[in-house]
């Protein structure tokens, strides 16, 4: 069983910047694909970015390209969500999910294409 756990919410003025963590535990960070995704109240979980096992391949949503970068460190078992020029429209609940059985260069963008799934950490931005 992977456990995930995310870190690093809080509140921040507009264009402020926050760094998210996603703790992986359990089985290895690698055999995984990656996705951070975020709900605000009142509306639908959103694909922020989601990243392939290989690290190196990335979609990011329109409205974050640009100040936002994931990356991954397999050898920490964490992931990360790098989050700059934060806006007031970026405030939701942030969470990060892995997918199994990944292919190594692929990414999912769909919230059902995965298995597991933090708690959330809550990403406040003040006008």
């Amino acid at each position: 069983q992977v456990q995930l756990a995310e870190s690093g919410g809080g509140v921040v003025h507009a264009g402020g910047s926050l760094r998210l963590s996603c703790a992986v535990s359990g089985r290895s960070l690698s055999l995984y694909a990656m996705g951070w995704f975020r709900q605000a109240p009142g509306k639908e979980r959103e694909l922020v970015v989601a990243v392939s096992r290989s690290g190196d391949i990335a979609d990011y949503v329109d409205s974050v390209k640009g100040r936002f970068t994931i990356s991954r460190d397999n050898a920490k078992s964490t992931v990360y969500l790098e989050m700059n020029s934060l806006k007031p429209e970026d405030t939701a609940v942030y969470f990060c999910a892995a997918r199994k059985l990944s292919g190594i260069y692929l990414t999912y963008t769909q919230s059902y294409e995965y298995d597991y799934w933090g708690q959330g950490t809550q990403v406040t931005v003040s006008s």
